[in-house]
């Protein structure tokens, strides 16, 4: 692995962007400032996914608060329309399928869209959770759970699943 992540500091511009902007949820712009500030790492670095993941979640929580809402707006609900309509990303796709949200009942189903609607009306960015490895039912139980906190609180909570999700898909590269 160590081969194919030296080969990740050797991409082009193009190529480095395209492949990290995978990463954080429709959010180029991490993999954009990740390659701007590529000259301030040691030559190595990039041969570490650890190392990788640190300049990524730093370059995250460097950025504004509005910067930080749009990167959690730009997640799709757990089994929510774009799911429905085929539209999630392929990595939104394994890992939503992967927690068995693409096999859903109709009464799961809109249970899931009902819990989306309140989560979402009451925070203003969908409920994030990092669900690869998790089930239907820890998911439900995260909504129970989290949707009662204050807007702070919840921020934080996206905020650090986010990263958590980001961790899982530099781990899949």
């Amino acid at each position: 692995m160590s081969d194919q992540l030296a080969a990740f500091g050797q991409l082009n511009e193009a190529d480095f962007v395209s492949l990290f902007s995978r990463i954080y949820e429709h959010s180029a712009w991490v993999a954009e400032a990740l390659w701007r500030h590529k000259s301030e790492y040691p030559s190595d670095y990039f041969d570490q996914i650890e190392k990788i993941k640190e300049a990524m979640i730093e370059i995250v929580e460097q950025s504004t608060e509005e910067q930080k809402l749009l990167l959690l707006r730009a997640h799709p609900d757990l089994a929510g329309k774009a799911a429905l309509a085929g539209e999630l990303t392929q990595e939104s796709t394994s890992e939503q399928s992967g927690a068995g949200l693409d096999q859903c009942s109709e009464e799961e189903l809109a249970y899931f869209l009902q819990l989306n609607d309140t989560y979402r009306a009451k925070f203003g960015f969908p409920f994030i959770m990092a669900v690869k490895g998790a089930t239907k039912e820890q998911i439900l139980a995260g909504f129970i759970e989290r949707t009662p906190n204050d807007w702070q609180t919840e921020f934080d909570r996206a905020m650090s699943e986010v990263h958590k999700i980001a961790g899982f898909r530099l781990a899949d590269l």
